[in-house]
């Protein structure tokens, strides 16, 4: 159920300072690569991609966003903006 796949959006568990990431960054998963490697695309909220990196299972979490909707929904609380 938390595989990651083609298009899911993750966030980094570690600094890559390699590819000039930090822990927490959050990209998309673009390639699926041998071995449980994700190509992951890295972009700003212009949507200019600032990074690739290739990036194993264990470097990287799957984010849910059903969680955080269904906490809104149960409490009425509102994401600050």
């Amino acid at each position: 159920m938390n595989e990651i796949m083609l298009l899911d959006v993750v966030a980094v568990l570690e600094d890559v300072p390699q590819h000039g990431l930090l822990c927490v960054e959050v990209g998309t998963v673009v390639e699926l690569w041998k071995d449980g490697v994700f190509e992951v695309e890295f972009s700003d909220t212009s949507g200019r991609v600032y990074a690739f990196a290739a990036l194993r299972a264990d470097q990287l979490l799957k984010v849910n966003f059903s969680t955080i909707n269904r906490r809104e929904k149960a409490t009425g609380e509102q994401p600050e903006e």
